[in-house]
């Protein structure tokens, strides 16, 4: 990689993309053989900043570094100075002068991993900014689906869901694009933006237009924490008319993977028979997540 931070996926290009998930595999293969104890980052120091809740990525994380050799902090913005008014950017100055070598940043504010990266000289890593982007998800994603179709190209990939919430949704369809993927895209007007097509998704008019002939379906989590006024009558309502279940996956290709990026609202975004079913990779995406985040990190901490 060359460059400093990951923010998103926007900016990297389809060659940075392609050597994280080449990377990434050969990480996921040594975790599969509980080979943990790598010295990549012997030495080196990162801070896991959390403005917000999260079990899998910050614990991803913080098993990626460490696994890697270095000494890891975990700060929470609820038990830190930011309660006190300190500023993003004060914080990230306080951080730096400590010398970490990495800052991976969980904000509610889009464009936030960008301003403390403009502010330091750690390497920062968005580990997802409000609903902008969240870059180690779709990688991980896509990780997942490389292992298992030995490629990016070519494949169909549906998401569905909180799509207007949804930081992966965008993170996703810009790398999956990059690397020659279809995507299509289907949520309730509501909870659909605009611009996506201008942005290379298709933009479907139901379930199962959106699923057929789909390599991957991706299910999104109805994100209730962000929505601030009624986007649909009741989850039950969400679940018969935009939910995924068995009836609507039949339009998707024979043997066509069931993902999500958690935590599953079960019997809402998908049926519980798919979350739990021999199709679901939802499982083999949490180690696909410490995985990709080895690379990132093993990337960015390279000696030049």
């Amino acid at each position: 990689m060359k460059r400093k931070d990951l923010l998103g996926l926007m900016q990297p290009s389809a060659e940075e993309i392609d050597e994280i998930l080449s990377l990434g595999l050969g990480m996921k293969e040594r975790l599969k053989k509980n080979d943990k104890s790598l010295d990549v980052l012997a030495g080196r120091s990162a801070v896991t900043l959390f403005y917000e809740n999260s079990t899998r990525t910050r614990c991803s994380f913080e098993l990626a570094a460490k696994f890697l050799g270095a000494k890891v902090v975990n700060i929470s913005a609820a038990a830190s100075s930011v309660r006190k008014g300190e500023t993003l950017v004060d914080t990230g100055k306080t951080l730096d002068a400590m010398k970490n070598d990495f800052l991976i940043l969980r904000h509610p504010m889009g464009g936030a991993a960008q301003l403390l990266a403009r502010t330091v000289t750690a390497h920062v890593v968005n580990a997802g900014d409000g609903m902008n982007e969240h870059p180690t998800q779709a990688l991980l994603d896509m990780l997942t689906m490389r292992e298992n179709f030995g490629k990016i190209a070519g494949l169909k990939v549906a998401i569905l869901g909180d799509i207007l919430h949804s930081r992966v949704a965008k993170s996703n369809l810009y790398g999956l694009k990059k690397l020659g993927a279809e995507v299509s895209m289907f949520a309730p007007a509501t909870l659909m933006p605009g611009g996506l097509e201008r942005m290379g998704a298709k933009v479907c008019r139901s379930r199962e237009e959106a699923v057929e002939g789909a390599d991957v379906v991706m299910g999104l989590r109805i994100q209730l924490e962000r929505q601030k006024s009624g986007n649909f009558p009741s989850l039950g309502e969400y679940a018969r008319y935009y939910g995924v279940n068995e009836d609507v996956m039949k339009y998707a290709k024979p043997g066509a993977l069931i993902m999500h990026p958690g935590p599953v609202n079960r019997g809402v975004e998908l049926t519980c028979g798919l979350i739990d079913g021999d199709r679901s990779r939802i499982g083999d995406q949490v180690l696909s997540g410490v995985a990709v985040r080895m690379a990132v990190l093993s990337l960015l901490g390279k000696e030049e």
